[in-house]
């Protein structure tokens, strides 16, 4: 037995052994909830008013996925996704994942620049994408990344920038040359026969890699985390029990598909206890959550901490009827007590649960019990979950550290990914020799296991749930014309926690001004990526070994904003 067991002074946890893990494929998983809840409401979105029963969906999953088999898409096969939340995303999700291809999710935010980096890194064999979101025209993005898609025959793709890529499909009627839509998609797929997709089923393993994620790395590149069938269905199991969910909830998800907050937690959760799934809009609305929540007689809400206090402080808040409401997840970033508070009283969300983990561990570490007292669900983020081990580690020694002590929170068991896709060096960076995940993340461990995250890798930024990693917006800014030298923060905002700072030094010569910086980001990069505060400086806080102290930046940035009253 270890030492990690035996000294009970040690800030070492282990989540109990029951349930059982699942050894089903999630295809598998969503054949047995359709056997259990056929007529169940599977699947309800509200800005298409569509509605699918269990058995309806189930038929739509298929569907789509013959119809991915006719257009070649195999066992391993990459197939990016790049859309707002909608019918067709949650399909997607599963009808990829019952042939065994590895859906890739692409933040609806990213620029064309971004795009390019995930399909090229993921080797994406097939891109669906929407027409545009917000002030970003994807079809254009992909054109000027593709421009030979406007001589593509039999709309099969010959990239000379993307040579995996090779299928478009159009989630719309009327596909742009180059394209299928999605319709044809299903259309097509009446060549493959059920046998040839059962076949195909049969030929899966649950520990098959079955998606990747992309998260930002401070090497200044994303890193896609591939995640498989036993990740995800097991994370989406365990995080239901915790809170209680069973095929009588429905549970609204203002959350977006594209992280695993939305697509584990919330869709598969649903699917494999039978709840059902609620899509408010496209995109976060507080209203149209306020109202899924009241038309659809919603028992569980999901989302981050500036969702809810978007929602509490929505003008219309009062108008709308929220009893029906009992559980549901906060994550993403620290609860304020106050927030908690207001969500269980006035949002009669009484059995909220706040969750901690990481896109690599699939994504939940640890999570409260609903019967926890408020302060322990606010100033905790719960106790590891089943099969889930977690150990407080100095970072300087690798040591456990005694209970009480801060330390790097690091985890081991069914949820870590299966490392990074095409990145070994990132993965043993990340995944130790005895494959514990190392997070990043300071934490504190109590004599019950419960954990409390202290702070962060000192680069991280969060900014409304979103992680940013400086280095990558740095090595963005680096490709705009007259910028010699960048250095990125974080700084604290009231509204979404921490918003994007960045110090400027330009090239000699060089006019750039500081809204010439902000255009040049607008059409590239992220919304949520582009620095809130920009300033061209002459020089940067150096250590003398020649190290810029980013420390003294975030200081001095603050100082700045304290003394005009914009902090």
């Amino acid at each position: 037995m270890s030492a990690e067991i035996v000294d009970k002074s040690l800030s070492y946890a282990r989540g109990s052994s029951s349930p059982a893990l699942s050894e089903m494929c999630i295809g598998q998983e969503l054949d047995a909830t359709v056997r259990r809840y056929p007529e169940n409401d599977a699947l309800i979105v509200c800005p298409e008013h569509k509605r699918y029963t269990y058995r309806e969906f189930l038929d739509q999953v298929a569907t789509a996925a013959r119809g991915l088999m006719s257009i070649g898409i195999q066992k391993g096969d990459r197939v990016g996704l790049w859309s707002t939340n909608n019918s067709e995303w949650v399909i997607t999700q599963f009808a990829t994942a019952k042939i065994g291809a590895i859906l890739v999710n692409i933040n609806p935010s990213n620029r064309a620049f971004e795009l390019e980096y995930v399909l090229e890194q993921s080797e994406c064999r097939a891109l669906i994408l929407i027409e545009r979101f917000r002030d970003s025209d994807y079809v254009d993005a992909v054109r000027r990344i593709c421009p030979e898609i406007d001589q593509a025959e039999n709309a099969t793709l010959h990239s000379a920038r993307l040579p995996e890529l090779r299928q478009l499909i159009f989630i719309g009627n009327d596909a742009p040359k180059g394209m299928i839509s999605w319709n044809d998609l299903l259309v097509s797929g009446r060549r493959i026969s059920e046998a040839e997709l059962r076949a195909r089923e049969s030929s899966l393993d649950s520990d098959d890699g079955i998606n990747i994620q992309y998260t930002s790395g401070t090497t200044g590149c994303p890193k896609g985390a591939v995640l498989s069938h036993r990740n995800i269905v097991n994370n989406a199991k365990l995080t239901a029990d915790s809170q209680h969910l069973t095929h009588f909830d429905r549970l609204c998800i203002p959350v977006p598909f594209y992280h695993c907050f939305g697509m584990v937690l919330s869709n598969m959760a649903c699917v494999v206890t039978g709840a059902t799934m609620v899509i408010p809009a496209a995109h976060f609305d507080a209203e149209a959550t306020l109202r899924a929540v009241q038309q659809e007689s919603c028992t569980a809400l999901h989302g981050v901490p500036t969702m809810f206090i978007a929602e509490l402080e929505h003008p219309k808040f009062a108008e709308f009827d929220l009893h029906t409401l009992r559980t549901g997840i906060m994550a993403g970033a620290p609860c304020p007590i106050a927030t908690m508070k207001r969500v269980l009283n006035e949002m009669h969300c009484r059995e909220l649960t706040i969750a901690y983990g990481l896109t690599e561990a699939s994504p939940v570490i640890t999570q409260t019990n609903p019967s926890d007292p408020i302060e322990l669900r606010v100033e905790s983020v719960g106790k590891p979950l089943p099969h889930t081990e977690v150990k407080i580690v100095d970072r300087i020694t690798g040591e456990i550290v005694r209970l009480g002590e801060s330390g790097e929170l690091c985890t081991r068991g069914y949820l870590v990914m299966k490392g990074y896709y095409r990145n070994p060096e990132a993965t043993r960076a990340a995944l130790d020799k005895e494959d514990w995940l190392h997070t990043g993340d300071l934490a504190v461990m109590d004599a019950a296991g419960y954990c409390s995250i202290t702070g962060r890798a000192k680069d991280v930024i969060i900014r409304g749930g979103e992680n940013i990693y400086p280095r990558e917006v740095e090595e963005f800014l680096y490709t705009c014309p007259g910028i010699r030298m960048v250095q990125v923060v974080g700084i604290p905002d009231p509204k979404y926690g921490e918003q994007v700072a960045a110090w400027i030094q330009i090239e000699e010569g060089s006019r750039l001004t500081e809204n010439e910086v902000r255009s040049f980001c607008a059409s590239r990069i992220a919304h949520f990526k582009i620095p809130n505060f920009i300033q061209i400086v002459d020089e940067f806080p150096m250590t003398v070994t020649g190290k810029v102290q980013k420390f003294k930046i975030r200081e001095k940035i603050i100082e700045q904003r304290a003394e005009k009253g914009t902090a």
